[in-house]
């Protein structure tokens, strides 16, 4: 520890860290002084109306955002352009994850490069107490992972979400059924439905169906738009179903219904698969587990055997 304190090159690195983070620090501070200040309406001849209500919103929503907005949105013209294969498969997760549909995935990329890049003097600091100059590496590598795992972590949210959304889409069908064979109207149906599950994902999913039905969209457009959300195959094949029968006049009531059912056949089928694949991936555990026994159980005796003095 003695040797790298007196290390040149540390001495030069530290001071060179510490005024950068206070240079970062007092631009952070200025510039929500200067949000805090600023008006809430933007110059509408420079940016589309939607645009300035949807970053209005987003620092609403997003301390985050309101802070860093003059870095993300560097970070969001760099991520266009470096990221640009990847950014459709953002966007679905993003929507897929129940994210605030205010988010776009060049900007949502660069809040999880902040928060990386927040990071990176603890890793720094860290890794040249530890290792020297050196470190540095190490710190650079530990940011870019932390970039990957959150990164990650949307994804697992959004399969998640889909997974819970898929567990309870039988029972908001059969809702909807059971109100439309009582002689509400599709509309009505799926109203009183998104009321009951209103703390539920697949009733936040429908939820949007509905205000989008509300605002002019059709029926059928505004369950493609939720299939294009979510982005899953059994979902994909209900709405398409749906779709398939609104355009052929089958009975939409028949249709929830027969989708209910297969919906609660796939998860047992797909239950059953997890049970039979179990069996298998618990095979290789047993076996450890059983030779660990032959060998605690033995092993004194192949001890002894292998010490005797048989010349005696």
């Amino acid at each position: 520890m003695l040797l790298l304190a007196q290390s040149p090159l540390l001495n030069f690195i530290l001071p060179l860290l510490g005024s950068g983070l206070v240079g970062v620090a007092v631009f952070v501070f200025i510039r929500s002084i200067a949000n805090t200040l600023a008006a809430d309406d933007f110059e509408q001849d420079r940016e589309w109306r939607y645009d300035v209500n949807r970053i209005q919103e987003l620092s609403r929503i997003s301390p985050v955002y309101r802070i860093f907005q003059p870095v993300l949105q560097a970070l969001a013209r760099f991520n266009r352009n470096a990221f640009r294969e990847q950014l459709p498969e953002i966007g679905r997760e993003l929507q897929a994850a129940g994210f605030p549909r205010f988010w776009t995935p060049e900007e949502y990329l660069g809040l999880l490069e902040i928060w990386s890049l927040c990071l990176m003097p603890a890793y720094v600091y860290l890794a040249v107490l530890f290792l020297g100059p050196a470190g540095i590496v190490l710190a650079i590598v530990l940011t870019m992972l932390t970039g990957w795992l959150l990164r990650r972590r949307l994804r697992g949210q959004a399969l998640h979400r889909v997974v819970l959304i898929k567990r309870r889409l039988p029972f908001m069908l059969d809702l909807v059924t059971l109100l439309m064979e009582a002689g509400s109207t599709f509309y009505q149906a799926l109203e009183r439905a998104v009321e009951e599950f209103r703390t539920h994902p697949v009733g936040a999913e429908f939820g949007r169906v509905l205000s989008e039905m509300n605002m002019g969209k059709g029926r059928i457009a505004a369950l493609e738009a939720m299939r294009d959300r979510l982005h899953d195959d059994d979902i994909t094949g209900i709405i398409g179903s749906i779709i398939q029968g609104e355009q052929l006049g089958t009975p939409i009531v028949r249709i929830f219904r027969t989708q209910a059912d297969v919906l609660r056949l796939k998860r047992s089928q797909r239950a059953e698969m997890v049970a039979g694949e179990a069996a298998v991936k618990m095979l290789l555990p047993g076996i450890l587990i059983m030779a660990s026994t032959v060998l605690i159980i033995l092993g004194p005796f192949l001890i002894n055997f292998i010490y005797m003095d048989f010349g005696t």
